[in-house]
C-alpha cells in the first residue's frame, strides 16, 4: 500500500454566518470553494487535467449550497473539464471524511492526486429555514422517536450534567480558546494557509478572521444566558413532541442544568478549505515537497441521543489501527462544537492541555461545519512544521452520534 502525502492545504477567512453583519454573506458557496481550489492550483502549479477527483463535504446541501459543490467550485476555479467532484455530509465531520477518502483512493493505488476539502455557508440558513430546518427534520420524529435524538444544544447540556462539569469549567475552556485565537492570529500562525476571498467586482471581501471576540473573559462569559434551555419544552409537531421529550426518550431521570451560551459553543460562521493530496510517485515526478502523510484514519459510532460523544471512542480507534498511544501523538485538535466536547475529551484521554487546541477552536473561531475538519487538517500540518513536531490527531463529533478521526504525521 502507497502512503498518501498531504502536499499543502488553504483556508479562507472565516466570515461572521449572520447577513447583514458577515462580510462573506452575499458570496455564493461556490465561489468560497473557487477561492481555495484556485489557491491550491496556483500555489503548486497544479496540471488540474491530472486532478483524479474533488472530494467535497457540506453539511446543508439546499438552495446554493446544493447540486455537487464540489464540481461546481472546480468548474468555477478554471479547472479542467476532466477532473471530476463529488460532494458529501457527514454533517460536522464531512471535512474529515473528504480527507480521509481521498487519501484512501491514492492509498489504495486507484487514484494520484485527490483535492478534499469542504464548504459551508450558515449565513443561508434562515433563507432555508421555511423549506426544512438545518438542525432538525421535524417531520421525521419516527427515526427521532427511537433514538431520543434531540437538538445538539440540549445534547451538550445533558452531557455535561450527566459528567458533573459545571459552567465554570467550560466558561474557563471557552476564554482560553479565545486567547489562543488571538495569539495566534497576532503571530500570524494561520498566515500560511489563508487566502483572501474577492467579490466578484474584484475588491476584498475579506483577508482575516471576522469572528473572533479577543476581550472575551470569564466575567463577559459570566453575563450571557444559557441558550438551549427555551428549546427544551420546543413543540416539534402536532402531537407536543418536544426536544426535552426527545432526550427523556433515553435519559429519563436526567435533571439537565443548562450551561451552554454563545460564549461556550461554536460560532456560527461562512467559509471553506482544500486540502491537497498526492502519491509519493507523483508528487516526486511534480518536484513538490511533501509537508505530512496520513498514518491512519477511521470513524466511530456512539450514542445518537447524546450525539456528541463519538470523538474519544474515535480517537482510541485510529490510535488502535496505528498502532500508536496517546503519548506517541504531540497537538490534538477536537473540534469545539461545545465547550463540554473538548473538555470531555480533554479529561477522558487525560490529555496535557498544552497540546490540544492550540490556537485556539470553533468557540474563538467558529465552525463552518462541511469544512472545519479540512480546517483543522491544515491548521494541524502548520502546527506540527511551526514546533517541529512529529504527529497529530483530529477528530470532532458529527451528528447522529458520530466522529471521523485521522493522524497526521509531518514529513
Amino acid at each position: 500500500m502507497t502512503e498518501a502525502w498531504i502536499i499543502d492545504a488553504c483556508r479562507t477567512p472565516r466570515g461572521i454566518g449572520k447577513p447583514g453583519r458577515g462580510a462573506l454573506t452575499e458570496i455564493h458557496p461556490q465561489r468560497l470553494g473557487a477561492t481555495v481550489l484556485k489557491a491550491l492550483a496556483e500555489r503548486n502549479n497544479i496540471n488540474t487535467a491530472d486532478v483524479a477527483d474533488i472530494i467535497w463535504g457540506c453539511n446543508v446541501q439546499r438552495g446554493p449550497n446544493g447540486n455537487d459543490m464540489g464540481r461546481m467550485s472546480a468548474l468555477d476555479a478554471g479547472y479542467d473539464v476532466t477532473s471530476s467532484g463529488v460532494t458529501l455530509d457527514r454533517f460536522c465531520g464531512s471535512g474529515i471524511t473528504t480527507v480521509n477518502m481521498a487519501a484512501a483512493s491514492i492509498m489504495s493505488g486507484m487514484e494520484d492526486m485527490v483535492i478534499a476539502g469542504g464548504c459551508e455557508m450558515m449565513s443561508g440558513y434562515g433563507r432555508l429555514a421555511a423549506e426544512t430546518s438545518p438542525f432538525v427534520d421535524s417531520g421525521n420524529m419516527h427515526l427521532r422517536e427511537m433514538y431520543g435524538q434531540s437538538h445538539q444544544g440540549l445534547c451538550a447540556d445533558t452531557i455535561a450534567t450527566i459528567e458533573g462539569i459545571p459552567r465554570e469549567d467550560l466558561d474557563r475552556l471557552a476564554e482560553l480558546s479565545q486567547q489562543r485565537a488571538a495569539h495566534a492570529i497576532e503571530n500570524g500562525h494561520f498566515d500560511k494557509s489563508l487566502v483572501p476571498v474577492y467579490n466578484d467586482d474584484g475588491s476584498l471581501a475579506l483577508d482575516k478572521d471576522e469572528f473572533p471576540r479577543p476581550g472575551t473573559t470569564m466575567e463577559t462569559l459570566g453575563q450571557l444566558q444559557p441558550s438551549f434551555e427555551k428549546l427544551t419544552n420546543m413543540p416539534l409537531d402536532e402531537e407536543g413532541t418536544t426536544y426535552g421529550k426527545l432526550m427523556a426518550v433515553k435519559y429519563p431521570d436526567v435533571d439537565v442544568k443548562h450551561v451552554h451560551h454563545a460564549g461556550n459553543s461554536s460560532g456560527v460562521v461562512d467559509g471553506a478549505a482544500a486540502v491537497l493530496l498526492a502519491s509519493p510517485e507523483y508528487a516526486t515526478k511534480q518536484g513538490w515537497k511533501p509537508r505530512a502523510k496520513v498514518v491512519a484514519y477511521g470513524n466511530m459510532g456512539d450514542c445518537p441521543a447524546l450525539m456528541l460523544n463519538a470523538p474519544v471512542p474515535s480517537a482510541k480507534r485510529v490510535l488502535a489501527k496505528a498502532g500508536l498511544t496517546k503519548d506517541d501523538i504531540d497537538l490534538w485538535e477536537i473540534n469545539e462544537a461545545f465547550a463540554v466536547v473538548a473538555e470531555k475529551f480533554i479529561r477522558d484521554l487525560d490529555l496535557d492541555r498544552d497540546r490540544v487546541n492550540v490556537n485556539g477552536g470553533a468557540m474563538a473561531l467558529g465552525h463552518p461545519i462541511g469544512a472545519t475538519g479540512s480546517v483543522l487538517i491544515g491548521t494541524m500540518v502548520d502546527e506540527l512544521e511551526r514546533r517541529g513536531l512529529k504527529r497529530g490527531l483530529v477528530t470532532m463529533c458529527a451528528g447522529g452520534g458520530m466522529a471521523p478521526a485521522i493522524i497526521v504525521e509531518r514529513i
